[in-house]
């Protein structure tokens, strides 16, 4: 395959209130939008979602906010002239084909040098992989998403989940009163934000805070989605903690508070130059912004994580594969997480989140999702969605359920996001 047009444009989607974590806070999403075009004349559409802050903290603290959603744009905008230039058969081989000039790119634009994380390319990338499976599918004339799975990962993502429990994102900000709309609505699952601001004794007292607010709004809740009956907590670090010393405060005072049989998983404790082992944290350990590739999956594993999150709308669908399949090899957790995905980047979430084993202590599969609690444009999303009505695109009493209909249509991940396409179409 060779695409021969591309184009590119952007949706500025702003957040309810800033979506608050790693010691800072953004406060609109830039959603970007690829059209591919190959010399059959096949197209199709992709789009991803930013989030500099989540993927390299150090860019988004020297830039302004819309600066460095611009550095991504601009990473996207190589990538997408150095596809005119590949020969292709298979998505994977055409990310391949353009990410490391892409990285090279976005060293040198964002000033990071070697240090810029790879995260950064990737979530950069993800509009234009995933247009790319799309074209692909159609060119192929495949409808069935398991069907796209490569046989490397076939065996990881075998399962049909009947239902997939909403794990919606506490960020240190949010309201006491909105934590108990989540914990009303069924939510089985807490993702709490650790990392507050400040110095590190600052951001340890804060974040055991953060538990002890939590502990009694717990203790009056119950759920049938968890084996235990009790609200789990999801706990994400961001990188923050640069010492196993004062990440032990926060376990040993979610210990204090009786909370401590209730974390499901710990996630990306520490800073990138952190390498300490998490094989002694008592806890189930998953990495997340430190994967960018099999190997980076394996080093983990050596480091005692027990799981990983995978982010197929946030380090493309292309990656994410990869790494499941590594994880199945290494007898590794797996599970999905989010960036404040918009609709329809949900669904590619969600694809792979039903499809994974259930999640440990879990009855059935989970997958973070936090678009309603920090879009104020959620409902409207929904009825934008090319699938608008379906049972399955938003959560009822905690959880997606999912029916046969549901994996038939995939999730709707290969129709046209009409609602996004505007531009592009008045530009064809």
């Amino acid at each position: 395959m060779r695409i021969v047009n591309v184009d590119l444009d952007i949706q500025r989607e702003p957040f309810a209130r800033p979506f608050a974590f790693k010691g800072s806070a953004f406060h609109e999403k830039w959603n970007l939008l690829v059209r591919l075009r190959d010399e059959a004349g096949t197209e199709a559409y992709g789009i991803g979602g930013l989030a500099v802050l989540w993927s390299d903290a150090q860019v988004f603290s020297a830039h302004t906010e819309t600066g460095g959603n611009a550095l991504m744009v601009g990473t996207l905008e190589r990538a997408l002239q150095l596809s005119l230039t590949v020969d292709w058969e298979h998505p994977q081989q055409l990310l391949a084909a353009v990410r490391g000039a892409a990285q090279l790119f976005a060293q040198q634009a964002t000033g990071r040098g070697t240090d810029l994380q790879p995260t950064f390319v990737l979530n950069a990338l993800v509009a234009l992989d995933n247009a790319a499976w799309v074209l692909w599918a159609r060119r192929q004339g495949i409808t069935d998403f398991a069907d796209w799975v490569p046989a490397a990962a076939a065996a990881a993502l075998c399962h049909r989940q009947p239902r997939v429990a909403l794990t919606p994102a506490v960020g240190y900000n949010m309201p006491e009163e909105q934590i108990r709309g989540l914990l009303a609505d069924g939510a089985a699952i807490l993702k709490v934000k650790l990392g507050h601001p400040g110095e590190e004794e600052e951001m340890v007292a804060g974040d055991c805070r953060s538990l002890q607010r939590l502990e009694p709004l717990l203790r009056e809740t119950e759920t049938t989605l968890t084996q235990s009956g009790q609200v789990l907590l999801y706990l994400d670090a961001n990188g923050r903690y640069h010492s196993k010393v004062a990440l032990r405060q926060v376990l040993d005072e979610a210990d204090r508070l009786g909370l401590r049989h209730r974390i499901a998983v710990l996630e990306e404790p520490f800073a990138p130059n952190v390498k300490e082992s998490v094989a002694d944290l008592g806890v189930l350990v998953a990495a997340d912004e430190s994967l960018h590739d099999p190997a980076d999956v394996a080093a983990r594993k050596a480091a005692g994580y027990g799981a990983i999150a995978v982010k197929p709308a946030g380090k493309t669908l292309s990656v994410a594969f990869d790494m499941l399949a590594a994880a199945q090899q290494l007898e590794m957790v797996a599970f999905v997480a989010d960036n404040a995905c918009v609709p329809v980047l949900v669904e590619w979430n969600k694809n792979v989140a039903a499809r994974l084993p259930a999640f440990p202590g879990v009855c059935g599969g989970m997958m973070e999702s936090n678009g309603p609690e920090n879009y104020g444009r959620w409902e409207q999303m929904l009825e934008e969605h090319p699938r608008a009505g379906a049972p399955w695109l938003a959560a009822r009493a905690g959880c997606y359920e999912l029916d046969d209909e549901y994996y038939n249509m995939t999730g709707g991940i290969g129709d046209d996001p009409e609602a996004y396409l505007t531009e592009l179409r008045r530009r064809s």
